[in-house]
């Protein structure tokens, strides 16, 4: 199974330099694990910052895989990873949902970079 962290869906959409590393996870739908919170991070980007791109169709794109939403256990295990890896509250639960479903976390957030289970690749400056 796999997640992909919103920058790298965001990196996918615009077809930037690191789009490559996460094609294969994005397009292995059967194996791709989507949280709600990296619904919410990528439509909200999408609609502020992607005048050229079609919010609506790409979300879509999410949404065809397994989409999977919080309930009380993954959010007090969030909790608990957001302390231990310093991480935000979206960031904690994509860790959480990626540990919850044994999967592979696939990132160019280099604050994931050194956490187990992380498929990492910098982020590319223009």
């Amino acid at each position: 199974m796999n997640v992909v962290d919103s920058s790298g869906w965001l990196e996918y959409f615009a077809g930037g330099a690191n789009a490559d590393f996460f094609a294969p996870a994005i397009q292995d739908a059967e194996r791709l694990v989507v949280p709600t919170i990296t619904i919410y991070e990528v439509y909200k980007r999408l609609l502020l910052y992607g005048n050229d791109v079609r919010p609506t169709w790409n979300i879509s794109l999410l949404l065809h895989a397994h989409v999977i939403a919080v309930d009380a256990y993954p959010a007090v295990a969030a909790v608990e990873n957001s302390l231990q890896f310093r991480l935000s509250l979206a960031d904690s639960i994509i860790l959480t949902t990626t540990n919850l479903y044994r999967a592979t976390l696939w990132t160019q957030d280099a604050h994931f970079a050194a956490i187990p289970g992380v498929e990492y690749i910098p982020k590319h400056k223009p």
